[in-house]
């Protein structure tokens, strides 16, 4: 087997970090939504907050700074329940701070020297690579995600050089075209605290609009999609926009990506303990044959498994290659593929590469960009896989080899079978 179709995802890039400002009153959404933090409006079943945090997260973002105020008791309950393996901290105003207060409040709880800001009630799909590579060959102090907007009047429009520095914030009026400040930013942490502010201040009128003539904010245009939940209006046509139609498995062909955990999936699971070593690595009834008529049908499939029992010393690195080797090449000699396996041998939950965090979903991305998570199944027989799968935006495909107990509908499970073989046999 060639040694890289493994891949051991602990962390899958350095350490990035994200502020999420979100301890906003949502006043004008009070008719919608009464006695919520406006990114805890539910949008799809879900608060506006999930696909806030979930996007940044695919973005290769590992850690999260939340900067929350009103009714910040909710958005911490629901964080300890909702992402019990999530990377954050919080710091909660006592007081409104201003968006430039907020903003600095959150920064002494940032790592690393470049950190993200996003506001909990937009959603912008940006590209955190792309944005992160332009602030630093610029130099910038800050880097500004821009839209460019037709016939609007409810944003200020940003102007750029040819440099892409931003020379100037327009005021908010009617405009034919035009590119509107997203709301999305990268700092450079050191530069933003020499500016010495008060505790309370304007991040958009005491920082950007002050000292853009110094020529060293700059500004990324992206086509990408953008809503902001603020108005009723907006916030109704997320509804429609973040439902995710059921899975229809008569429509999957080649544009598709199966992700297949492996224990109790692929092969059989040891309950209460860990296969460790080839000799005991066991196909499950059906398997590796099947593996002939998913591959005629998906155009790629990866394997995502945890392997803590590496990172605990009960498993031999090496008898873990061997497993994937024997695995590998029982499905080769039945006609099937793999394209990659991806393990994460890391004992801690909150390791970004650990299912259910989304971190060997962002390597498999990385690795083959035409992955569409839109167009993609999960198959596991565990909830954290199915977590897996919701966090990153997949479908997810339950299977009861190793836990009759769970039943549906289930709030994370898109379908259930009895196993993989029965799933593949629901294929056309």
């Amino acid at each position: 087997m060639s040694s890289d179709i493994n891949r051991n995802v602990i962390a899958s890039g350095p350490i990035q970090e994200a502020i999420i400002l979100a301890g906003g009153l949502g006043t004008r959404l009070r008719s919608a939504v009464p006695d919520l933090p406006k990114c805890m409006a539910p949008v799809a079943g879900q608060p506006f907050l999930f696909y806030v945090v979930n996007y940044l997260r695919m973005q290769d973002i590992k850690k999260i700074i939340f900067s929350l105020g009103y009714m910040h008791e909710v958005i911490l309950n629901w964080l300890q329940h909702e992402f019990p393996t999530l990377s954050y901290e919080y710091v909660i105003e006592d007081e409104p701070l201003g968006t430039g207060g907020a903003i600095q409040l959150a920064l002494e709880k940032a790592e690393t020297d470049n950190v993200f800001v996003a506001n909990g009630d937009t959603l912008f799909k940006f590209d955190a690579s792309a944005m992160l590579d332009q602030h630093l060959n610029k130099k910038a102090e800050c880097t500004l995600a821009l839209k460019p907007m037709q016939q609007f009047e409810r944003y200020g429009v940003v102007e750029l050089n040819e440099q892409d520095t931003i020379i100037s914030f327009k005021e908010k009026q009617y405009y034919e075209s035009g590119l509107i400040n997203a709301g999305l930013y990268l700092i450079n942490k050191q530069k933003f605290f020499a500016r010495n502010f008060p505790v309370k201040f304007s991040f958009e009128k005491d920082y950007l609009e002050k000292f853009v003539g110094e020529h060293v904010f700059s500004g990324l245009s992206t086509n990408a999609y953008f809503i902001d939940i603020g108005i009723p209006e907006d916030y109704n046509r997320a509804q429609s926009e973040f439902s995710k139609p059921d899975l229809d498995l008569a429509a999957i062909d080649k544009s598709w990506t199966l992700f297949l955990d492996r224990d109790g999936v692929i092969n059989h699971d040891n309950p209460g303990g860990y296969i460790t070593t080839a000799d005991e690595f066991r196909f499950t009834d059906g398997s590796p044959e099947l593996f002939k008529k998913l591959s005629g049908i998906f155009g790629r499939i990866v394997v995502v498994t945890n392997q803590r029992g590496v990172g605990r010393g009960i498993i031999q690195y090496d008898d873990l290659m061997a497993m994937n080797t024997k695995m590998l090449q029982g499905i080769q000699e039945a006609g099937g593929t793999i394209e990659k396996i991806y393990f994460c041998t890391d004992t801690d939950n909150r390791s970004f590469g650990r299912k259910p965090n989304p971190g060997m979903a962002v390597q498999a991305i990385k690795d083959f960009p035409d992955i569409d998570v839109n167009k993609s199944v999960i198959v596991g027989n565990s909830l954290s896989d199915m977590k897996f799968g919701c966090y990153t935006g997949m479908y997810t495909v339950f299977v009861t080899t190793t836990n009759k107990a769970v039943s549906f509908p289930h709030p994370d499970i898109n379908l259930i079978f009895e196993d993989l073989s029965s799933f593949a046999a629901s294929l056309k």
